[in-house]
């Protein structure tokens, strides 16, 4: 791959092939080998020869249901898994960049560190939805002690509403200058 920023792999088209097996985000070994420019066979011929420095954490291979599953999942199957004799190897972020070290193509080193990239910002993606949600959650614990206190002022502002005039007569609005008051209560008197 150039070193130009135009001609690498984005890290959204990174972040589509990462997929989620046993509660791990992890690649399938022929879409690492695409992002390495080698063949799947070849980097799985690398891996197992260096299989002590890939432990349990790091890549895992499928059982024939993950497998299944994972092909039903994408509804046809890829051109990569058609032929395959063996089930796929999965690889973590950290088997992802110990494949490139195994590897140790140019091509490997320089994709491996927008692996890593990308996880990384997953695991970020990841803190800020539960940021938010631990927030949304306090929310809306604000909003409905809030709803109790504004029903309660409804409920007290229609009484205010609702309730009777006693002399049946609706009391004057405004300011009555003291001219007028004088005028009304002789007329009052006077008749």
């Amino acid at each position: 791959m150039s070193t130009k920023s135009g001609d690498l792999v984005p890290e959204k088209k990174i972040l589509k092939i990462i997929i989620l097996v046993r509660g791990e985000k992890v690649i399938l070994d022929s879409d690492l080998a695409i992002l390495y420019g080698v063949e799947t066979r070849r980097l799985n011929e690398q891996v197992r020869r260096n299989i002590d420095k890939f432990p349990d954490d790091f890549m895992f291979q499928l059982t024939k249901e993950e497998f299944e599953n994972l092909k039903s999942q994408f509804a046809t199957s890829s051109a990569t898994w058609g032929g395959r004799r063996k089930l796929p190897l999965v690889f973590t972020e950290h088997g992802a960049l110990q494949a490139a070290n195994v590897l140790n193509s140019p091509q490997a080193n320089k994709m491996s560190v927008f692996i890593v990239r990308t996880f990384v910002k997953l695991r970020e993606m990841a803190l800020t939805n539960e940021k938010l949600s631990r927030k949304f959650i306090e929310l809306e614990k604000r909003v409905s002690d809030h709803d109790e206190i504004l029903i309660e002022l409804i409920r007290e502002i229609k009484k205010l509403i609702d309730s009777p005039n006693p002399k049946g007569k609706r009391p004057a609005i405004g300011f009555i200058e003291p001219v007028q008051m004088e005028k009304n209560k002789n007329r009052r008197t006077s008749g």
